[in-house]
Protein backbone atom coordinates (compact mmCIF):
# COMPACT_ATOMS: atom_id res chain seq x y z
CA UNK A 1 0.00 0.00 0.00
CA UNK A 2 2.71 2.38 0.69
CA UNK A 3 3.98 1.93 -3.13
CA UNK A 4 0.38 2.33 -4.10
CA UNK A 5 0.35 6.11 -2.23
CA UNK A 6 3.55 6.94 -3.08
CA UNK A 7 3.14 5.99 -6.92
CA UNK A 8 -0.03 8.31 -6.79
CA UNK A 9 1.60 11.27 -5.04
CA UNK A 10 4.29 10.97 -7.65
CA UNK A 11 1.78 11.53 -10.29
CA UNK A 12 0.06 14.44 -9.12
CA UNK A 13 3.64 15.99 -8.61
CA UNK A 14 4.47 15.42 -12.02
CA UNK A 15 1.46 17.04 -13.21
CA UNK A 16 2.05 19.83 -11.26
CA UNK A 17 5.61 19.97 -12.03
CA UNK A 18 4.86 20.11 -15.78
CA UNK A 19 2.60 23.16 -15.74
CA UNK A 20 3.98 25.21 -12.98
CA UNK A 21 6.58 23.61 -10.63
CA UNK A 22 6.63 22.47 -7.34
CA UNK A 23 5.88 18.91 -7.58
CA UNK A 24 8.89 18.38 -5.33
CA UNK A 25 6.93 19.50 -2.01
CA UNK A 26 4.11 16.48 -2.95
CA UNK A 27 6.56 13.70 -3.46
CA UNK A 28 8.86 14.85 -0.76
CA UNK A 29 6.19 15.23 2.38
CA UNK A 30 4.64 11.70 0.77
CA UNK A 31 8.14 10.14 1.31
CA UNK A 32 9.52 11.76 4.60
CA UNK A 33 5.44 11.09 6.16
CA UNK A 34 5.60 7.41 5.25
CA UNK A 35 9.39 6.55 5.98
CA UNK A 36 10.08 8.69 8.88
CA UNK A 37 12.98 6.47 10.10
CA UNK A 38 14.66 6.62 6.89
CA UNK A 39 17.75 8.85 6.00
CA UNK A 40 16.81 12.12 4.46
CA UNK A 41 19.13 11.49 1.99
CA UNK A 42 18.10 8.41 0.96
CA UNK A 43 14.75 9.85 0.61
CA UNK A 44 15.61 13.08 -1.13
CA UNK A 45 17.60 10.84 -3.44
CA UNK A 46 14.87 8.48 -4.46
CA UNK A 47 12.70 11.02 -5.56
CA UNK A 48 15.37 12.67 -7.65
CA UNK A 49 14.72 9.02 -9.55
CA UNK A 50 11.29 10.13 -10.13
CA UNK A 51 12.00 13.61 -10.65
CA UNK A 52 14.78 13.15 -13.40
CA UNK A 53 12.15 10.84 -15.27
CA UNK A 54 9.50 13.57 -14.94
CA UNK A 55 11.15 16.95 -15.76
CA UNK A 56 13.44 15.06 -18.98
CA UNK A 57 9.99 14.23 -20.45
CA UNK A 58 8.49 17.40 -19.48
CA UNK A 59 11.42 19.31 -20.99
CA UNK A 60 11.12 17.56 -24.16
CA UNK A 61 7.72 17.93 -24.67
CA UNK A 62 8.47 21.89 -24.17
CA UNK A 63 11.46 21.74 -25.98
CA UNK A 64 9.28 20.58 -29.57
CA UNK A 65 6.89 23.33 -29.28
CA UNK A 66 8.35 26.58 -27.76
CA UNK A 67 11.40 27.89 -28.72
CA UNK A 68 13.97 27.33 -25.35
CA UNK A 69 16.64 30.62 -25.42
CA UNK A 70 20.21 28.92 -24.58
CA UNK A 71 21.70 32.40 -23.98
CA UNK A 72 20.42 32.41 -20.14
CA UNK A 73 18.99 28.73 -20.22
CA UNK A 74 22.50 27.26 -20.83
CA UNK A 75 24.72 29.06 -18.51
CA UNK A 76 22.03 28.61 -15.85
CA UNK A 77 22.06 24.51 -16.63
CA UNK A 78 25.99 24.29 -16.11
CA UNK A 79 25.95 26.51 -13.26
CA UNK A 80 22.47 24.57 -11.59
CA UNK A 81 24.53 21.22 -12.26
CA UNK A 82 28.02 21.67 -10.51
CA UNK A 83 26.05 23.57 -7.50
CA UNK A 84 23.57 20.84 -7.00
CA UNK A 85 26.13 18.10 -6.92
CA UNK A 86 28.04 20.77 -4.02
CA UNK A 87 24.11 20.87 -2.42
CA UNK A 88 23.56 17.16 -2.73
CA UNK A 89 26.94 16.36 -0.88
CA UNK A 90 26.14 18.75 1.67
CA UNK A 91 22.59 17.39 2.36
CA UNK A 92 24.64 13.66 3.28
CA UNK A 93 26.75 15.65 5.76
CA UNK A 94 24.30 18.74 7.56
CA UNK A 95 20.47 18.78 8.40
CA UNK A 96 18.26 19.95 6.17
CA UNK A 97 16.09 21.75 9.09
CA UNK A 98 17.20 25.65 8.34
CA UNK A 99 15.96 25.55 4.38
CA UNK A 100 12.50 24.14 5.69
CA UNK A 101 11.91 26.79 8.08
CA UNK A 102 13.02 29.13 5.44
CA UNK A 103 11.29 27.65 2.43
CA UNK A 104 7.39 29.20 2.78
CA UNK A 105 9.01 32.70 3.89
CA UNK A 106 10.72 33.06 0.46
CA UNK A 107 7.76 31.49 -1.22
CA UNK A 108 5.14 34.02 0.45
CA UNK A 109 7.72 36.68 -0.84
CA UNK A 110 7.51 35.27 -4.22
CA UNK A 111 3.70 34.91 -4.18
CA UNK A 112 2.90 38.47 -2.73
CA UNK A 113 5.11 40.12 -5.99
CA UNK A 114 3.42 38.00 -8.65
CA UNK A 115 0.02 38.98 -8.06
CA UNK A 116 0.85 42.59 -7.27
CA UNK A 117 2.62 42.02 -10.82
CA UNK A 118 -0.49 41.76 -12.72
CA UNK A 119 1.24 41.48 -15.88
CA UNK A 120 4.14 39.65 -14.78
CA UNK A 121 4.91 36.94 -17.36
CA UNK A 122 2.30 38.13 -19.90
CA UNK A 123 4.49 38.76 -22.64
CA UNK A 124 7.39 37.55 -23.86
CA UNK A 125 9.93 40.08 -24.26
CA UNK A 126 13.64 38.59 -22.86
CA UNK A 127 15.17 41.82 -21.48
CA UNK A 128 18.91 40.70 -20.93
CA UNK A 129 21.80 40.17 -23.65
CA UNK A 130 25.58 39.05 -23.80
CA UNK A 131 27.53 39.16 -20.52
CA UNK A 132 25.15 40.42 -18.42
CA UNK A 133 22.55 37.60 -19.36
CA UNK A 134 25.07 35.34 -18.81
CA UNK A 135 26.53 36.20 -15.62
CA UNK A 136 22.79 36.95 -14.20
CA UNK A 137 21.89 32.95 -15.60
CA UNK A 138 25.19 31.66 -14.32
CA UNK A 139 24.42 33.06 -10.56
CA UNK A 140 20.44 32.14 -10.59
CA UNK A 141 21.69 29.04 -11.58
CA UNK A 142 24.24 28.63 -8.83
CA UNK A 143 22.07 29.48 -6.59
CA UNK A 144 18.91 27.41 -7.45
CA UNK A 145 21.42 24.49 -8.19
CA UNK A 146 22.68 24.46 -4.67
CA UNK A 147 19.14 24.66 -3.51
CA UNK A 148 18.21 21.70 -5.54
CA UNK A 149 20.51 19.34 -4.46
CA UNK A 150 20.22 20.39 -0.89
CA UNK A 151 16.69 20.36 -0.21
CA UNK A 152 14.69 20.56 -3.75
CA UNK A 153 11.12 21.33 -2.97
CA UNK A 154 9.62 24.44 -5.34
CA UNK A 155 12.91 24.67 -7.46
CA UNK A 156 11.09 24.62 -10.75
CA UNK A 157 8.51 27.83 -9.11
CA UNK A 158 11.94 29.17 -7.93
CA UNK A 159 13.60 28.85 -11.44
CA UNK A 160 10.07 29.84 -13.30
CA UNK A 161 9.76 33.18 -11.47
CA UNK A 162 13.88 33.99 -12.33
CA UNK A 163 13.24 33.07 -16.25
CA UNK A 164 10.41 35.79 -15.71
CA UNK A 165 11.32 38.66 -13.53
CA UNK A 166 14.86 38.01 -14.26
CA UNK A 167 14.72 37.43 -18.54
CA UNK A 168 11.96 39.15 -19.20
CA UNK A 169 9.99 35.64 -20.16
CA UNK A 170 6.59 34.72 -20.41
CA UNK A 171 5.29 31.83 -18.55
CA UNK A 172 5.35 29.25 -20.77
CA UNK A 173 8.87 30.18 -22.23
CA UNK A 174 9.68 30.55 -18.54
CA UNK A 175 8.60 26.83 -18.27
CA UNK A 176 10.25 25.24 -20.83
CA UNK A 177 13.69 26.48 -19.41
CA UNK A 178 13.24 25.73 -15.94
CA UNK A 179 12.76 22.53 -16.99
CA UNK A 180 16.03 22.14 -18.85
CA UNK A 181 18.11 23.53 -16.24
CA UNK A 182 15.68 21.48 -13.14
CA UNK A 183 16.47 18.31 -15.34
CA UNK A 184 20.46 19.43 -14.86
CA UNK A 185 20.08 19.96 -11.08
CA UNK A 186 17.91 16.41 -10.80
CA UNK A 187 20.59 14.71 -12.30
CA UNK A 188 23.72 16.08 -10.70
CA UNK A 189 21.89 15.26 -7.46
CA UNK A 190 21.11 11.85 -8.27
CA UNK A 191 24.75 11.12 -9.84
CA UNK A 192 26.02 11.93 -6.21
CA UNK A 193 23.17 10.51 -4.25
CA UNK A 194 23.68 7.71 -5.96
CA UNK A 195 27.25 7.34 -5.74
CA UNK A 196 26.82 7.22 -1.74
CA UNK A 197 24.12 4.55 -1.50
CA UNK A 198 21.46 6.88 -1.17
CA UNK A 199 18.85 5.85 -3.76
CA UNK A 200 16.36 3.29 -2.82
CA UNK A 201 16.06 1.92 -6.42
CA UNK A 202 13.05 0.00 -6.76
CA UNK A 203 10.33 2.47 -5.02
CA UNK A 204 12.42 5.01 -7.08
CA UNK A 205 11.67 3.74 -10.55
CA UNK A 206 7.73 2.94 -9.42
CA UNK A 207 7.74 6.95 -8.45
CA UNK A 208 9.42 7.54 -11.99
CA UNK A 209 7.09 5.71 -14.47
CA UNK A 210 4.06 7.46 -12.08
CA UNK A 211 5.84 10.96 -12.66
CA UNK A 212 6.08 10.50 -16.27
CA UNK A 213 2.75 9.65 -16.21
CA UNK A 214 1.59 12.75 -14.82
CA UNK A 215 4.33 15.09 -16.68
CA UNK A 216 2.60 13.88 -20.02
CA UNK A 217 -0.92 15.43 -18.43
CA UNK A 218 0.79 18.58 -17.05
CA UNK A 219 3.14 19.62 -20.23
CA UNK A 220 -0.21 19.01 -22.68
CA UNK A 221 -2.20 21.11 -20.26
CA UNK A 222 0.42 23.70 -20.55
CA UNK A 223 0.89 23.73 -23.83
CA UNK A 224 -2.84 23.72 -24.86
CA UNK A 225 -3.77 26.60 -22.87
CA UNK A 226 -0.72 28.92 -22.49
CA UNK A 227 1.23 31.41 -20.52
CA UNK A 228 -2.48 32.97 -18.79
CA UNK A 229 -3.04 28.94 -17.75
CA UNK A 230 0.19 28.58 -16.82
CA UNK A 231 0.29 31.39 -14.28
CA UNK A 232 -3.49 30.73 -12.66
CA UNK A 233 -1.54 27.40 -11.83
CA UNK A 234 1.71 28.65 -10.67
CA UNK A 235 -0.20 31.48 -8.18
CA UNK A 236 -2.48 28.52 -6.32
CA UNK A 237 1.08 25.96 -6.68
CA UNK A 238 2.74 28.54 -4.52
CA UNK A 239 -0.25 29.24 -2.25
CA UNK A 240 -0.75 25.58 -1.64
CA UNK A 241 3.20 25.32 -1.18
CA UNK A 242 2.99 28.07 1.54
CA UNK A 243 0.21 26.44 3.28
CA UNK A 244 1.96 22.89 3.78
CA UNK A 245 5.50 24.31 3.92
CA UNK A 246 4.35 26.84 6.96
CA UNK A 247 2.66 23.69 8.23
CA UNK A 248 5.39 21.35 8.22
CA UNK A 249 8.28 23.78 9.20
CA UNK A 250 6.20 25.18 12.38
CA UNK A 251 3.37 23.67 13.20
CA UNK A 252 3.65 19.65 13.03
Amino acid sequence: MEFVFLAAAAFLAGVIDAVAGGGGLVQVPALFSTYPNMSPATLIGTTKVASLAGTANAATRYARKVRIYWGATAPAMLAAFVMAMAGAWTLTKIPAEPLRKALPLVLLVLLIYTVAKKNLGAEHAPTLTGTRERVAALLAGAVIGFYDGAFGPGTGSFLMIVFVRVFGYDFLHASASAKVVNLATNLAALLLLASKGHIWWQLGLIMAAANVAGSQVGSKLALRHGSAFVRKVFIAVVSALILKTAYDAFLR
